[in-house]
């Protein structure tokens, strides 16, 4: 069983992804840290703890995180993709049972990370913290997977970047320099794993508390996707690196050294040294550990495991 936090800011995909780890005895959820993101901290924290309580887990524990980036100000909330509430502004979404625990996130990955993974599903300013006040703690990490990202294709947020990576970009660039091994769930395949409009209705027509509380949340997450591409369904974006925990044979993987642009038009963007240049071996890359990036998926397959695990 892997012992995992989860570094999260809920979020529409982070509830599912909650959702499908609480449900999966692989996963040994040993706590949640928050941060900025799709929504405020504050919101993020709210929600982490209200969906604990909706999938019958108070007993976990969450830790509130930074409530900006390490480098400028927080860029803002995104209600029109994920609700004022960051929940789809469905409604009915009961006052948390319990506050958040009185140490940081940072504070709290220094205590709890050694010795289990980290899921990090938003903004990497948490785990870049916890750096600050434990440099050793990227020897201690079993492993780290990240959504976000993207080092072959386009971004989401900007042409250039994907959006967990432009909340950042110098913390995700610390993350992806420092010595634990980390696995990067960018966009390359989460813009592959589509779940379709009728397995959406499928997911949200079963008479639980979490069901419910996704039939609420996704409308409007779905309807984002619809506007800005025609398509009917939802990206699942954070699930995706759920099922690489569960199933990393699901993944074909790359493995290159990755910066992430901190200045200009390409800020946040996620560069592999894919090699095949005149110097081999450019400064900037140089000394830098490989990153396990995930290049191929089999769609179909995530597909079917994350929603076979959303009770």
């Amino acid at each position: 069983m892997t012992r995992l936090i989860i570094d999260t800011d809920p979020g529409i995909d982070d509830a599912m992804a909650l959702f499908a780890a609480l449900a999966s005895p692989e996963l040994d959820v040993a706590g949640l840290t928050t941060v900025f993101g799709n929504v405020t901290v504050e919101v993020a924290t709210r929600n982490a703890l209200a969906l604990l309580d909706i999938a019958g887990r108070a007993d976990i524990p969450v830790a509130r995180g930074a409530t900006a980036p390490l480098a400028m100000d927080y860029l803002g909330a995104i209600p029109h993709i994920h609700g004022e509430d960051g929940l789809g502004d469905g409604g009915d979404l009961a006052e948390p049972s319990r506050p958040a625990l009185d140490v940081s996130a940072a504070e709290f990955l220094c205590r709890e990370a050694p010795g289990a993974t980290i899921l990090a599903i938003g903004p990497l300013t948490n785990l870049a913290l916890a750096l600050r006040l434990r440099p050793d703690l990227d020897t201690l990490v079993e492993q780290v997977v990240v959504m976000g990202g993207n080092a072959l294709g386009p971004g989401n947020a900007t042409p250039a970047a994907e959006a967990n990576m432009w909340n950042d970009p110098e913390a995700a660039d610390v993350v992806f320099g420092a010595r634990w091994p980390v696995t990067m769930v960018g966009l390359d395949v989460t813009h592959q794993v589509l779940l379709p409009g009728d397995r959406v209705d499928a997911v949200t027509s079963g008479d639980t508390p979490t069901a419910r509380l996704l039939a609420r949340a996704i409308p409007l997450y779905r309807a984002f996707l619809t506007k800005a591409s025609g398509q009917d369904g939802i990206y699942l974006h954070d699930p995706s690196a759920v099922a690489y925990l569960l199933a990393p044979g699901l993944f074909r993987t790359k493995r290159w050294p990755v910066r992430v642009e901190t200045q200009g038009i390409s800020r946040g963007k996620t560069w592999p040294n894919l090699g095949g240049t005149d110097d081999p071996a450019p400064p900037a890359w140089q000394g830098r550990p490989l990153v396990n990036v995930c290049v191929e998926v089999d769609a179909p397959g995530v597909l079917d495991l994350i929603t076979a695990r959303l009770p």
